[in-house]
């Protein structure tokens, strides 16, 4: 192809239901979560879980993508629904960014695709850069006002009621149910036309002018960020297309998969229904600066099976 831009709407057509239909079940997955935390989870059993100390409930809230994974197209709705329970923004914060990356899914499936190409120390370093960055965000989050960060309805701390759930397990699933369609709607909308604009660049945009950028690191690691960004992967499969870019070093790979699973188009919008536009941009910002300032400064090799 001599042009770096063609539209063709057969491929597109293809793509774009091959990224609808990879990202839905994941979705699925977080507005069931979503609902059965809100007919199900009492506000106070939130509570009494978290540590009262703010870096306890961060740490907690990194390490719960083990416990609870969810991939990226999900996690939003599960973040909003637990800050109506309760749960500290900051550790919301820290569980939103981490656990679309550290979960046994992710690591199963990093390990797979670098076969050959260090699969353990990509899959380590992935894990580890993903928790580091969402520690650090969730601490800068944690200073900041509630306001600023959460859109209107979410901006009122909950009131913590003491009293017992009385509703039967039949009226408790009918509300899980209720809850979690709501979500779907809410969700899909923004996934959908995300999906649409990822699909657009990556059927329609040569690839290959990117490949000049693999001989510099520093723009190697931003080029796969944008990249990343750009196609919106579900990072359960990411890995997978990173690992086939094998002119480019270890850290830009890396780059591409611990940018694109907190930072990427259809991401942006659907952060939309939890967070403010200006804080949305904050947010971007600074996992841009953190990724690529530790996937160019850290000495990273270049890993080999």
């Amino acid at each position: 192809m001599d042009h770096w831009f063609w539209f063709s709407l057969p491929d597109f057509a293809y793509s774009f239901l091959s990224v609808v239909l990879e990202g839905v079940p994941f979705i699925l997955a977080g507005v069931v979560l979503s609902g059965l935390i809100d007919a199900f989870l009492p506000p106070r059993v939130l509570a009494r879980l978290l540590p009262r100390h703010p870096a306890g409930g961060i740490l907690l809230g990194g390490v719960l993508g083990a416990i609870l994974p969810m991939c990226e197209c999900g996690i939003v709705v599960v973040i909003r629904r637990l800050l109506q329970k309760g749960l500290p923004l900051s550790s919301a914060m820290a569980y939103m960014l981490a656990a679309p990356v550290v979960n046994p899914i992710v690591a199963v499936s990093t390990y797979a695709a670098f076969r050959g190409q260090g699969p353990l120390e990509m899959m380590l370093c992935r894990i580890a850069l993903s928790f580091a960055v969402a520690v650090v965000i969730a601490s800068i989050v944690h200073f900041l006002r509630r306001a600023w960060v959460l859109r209107p309805d979410l901006v009122a701390a909950p009131v913590i009621d003491d009293h017992p759930d009385v509703r039967s397990g039949k009226e408790k699933s009918a509300a899980a149910v209720r809850a979690a369609t709501g979500d779907f709607l809410d969700v899909t909308v923004f996934f959908v036309l995300g999906a649409a604009v990822a699909t657009l660049f990556n059927t329609s945009v040569n690839q290959q002018v990117i490949m000049p950028l693999a001989d510099d690191r520093a723009l190697a690691v931003g080029s796969m960020m944008a990249l990343a960004a750009l196609l919106s992967l579900c990072s359960t499969s990411d890995a997978f297309v990173a690992a086939t870019f094998t002119a480019f070093p270890s850290a830009a790979k890396l780059a591409f998969m611990s940018f694109g699973p907190v930072v990427d188009l259809k991401l942006v919008f659907i952060y939309g229904l939890v967070f403010r536009k200006r804080f949305i941009g904050f947010l971007v910002a600074a996992l841009i600066l953190l990724i690529f300032a530790a996937c160019t400064l850290l000495p990273i090799p270049n890993f080999r099976g």
